[in-house]
């Protein structure tokens, strides 16, 4: 039996995170035998790699180390605990996952979206997810957002408003071209309201 696979996606602020708890919340309650995972990060490699990509003091850092840290993080959370967990017929809800990687590298940084999603898939193995929220919002939204909750920036969080537009200008493009596989819903809405998109969207899946 083969579990479902459910990928958050937005720019830095988007208010991805919160909906993610709620949809652990819903599963909980309705007894569905589910794992939470975030990327980078999720097993013990990864969440090294993830130190390395958002300390702030490694500013050197180029565009394609950061893209191929992000794709071996990737690599390792598919191989040890997403893919198992998915054969064992588990929902798997991840926070992030390759969109991420062709919005902010592949886009954003200018490495090119066919490239990276050729990486993607040799990261993966070839596994996509089956349903992809994209939670959608202007960086100028997602910045006040950010600031309200008093939170500090990370290294890519600090790469400033341009190119967290140029990361939603990615998505948007992603979500146009996914055949349907990522749900586009607009950020701005109440919380209820997004996860009434979100469960409406998972009927008949989970």
């Amino acid at each position: 039996m083969k579990g479902i696979f459910i990928t958050f996606e937005g720019i830095d602020g988007c208010g991805k995170s919160t909906q993610c708890e709620l949809l652990k919340d819903y599963l909980k309650d309705n007894g569905k035998d589910f794992i939470f995972v975030r990327e980078p990060g999720g097993t013990a490699i990864g969440e090294r790699i993830r130190e390395i990509l958002l300390d702030k003091k490694n500013s050197r850092m180029t565009a394609r180390t950061e893209l191929l840290l992000f794709e071996a993080a990737r690599a390792q959370i598919t191989d040890e605990v997403i893919k198992p967990a998915l054969e064992e017929g588990k929902i798997v809800i991840c926070d992030r996952f390759f969109d991420s990687s062709s919005a902010y590298q592949g886009m954003a940084r200018g490495m090119g979206m066919d490239f990276v999603a050729g990486l993607n898939m040799a990261a993966t193995g070839g596994l996509k997810p089956d349903v992809t929220f994209f939670f959608d919002i202007s960086a100028e939204e997602a910045l006040a957002r950010r600031g309200k909750r008093g939170e500090a920036s990370d290294r890519i969080e600090l790469a400033g408003l341009k190119f967290q537009e140029d990361v939603r200008k990615g998505y948007l493009e992603l979500a146009s071209n996914s055949d349907g596989r990522i749900v586009t819903i607009d950020a701005t809405l109440g919380i209820d309201e997004i996860f009434n998109v979100v469960i409406e969207s998972l009927k008949g899946k989970i």
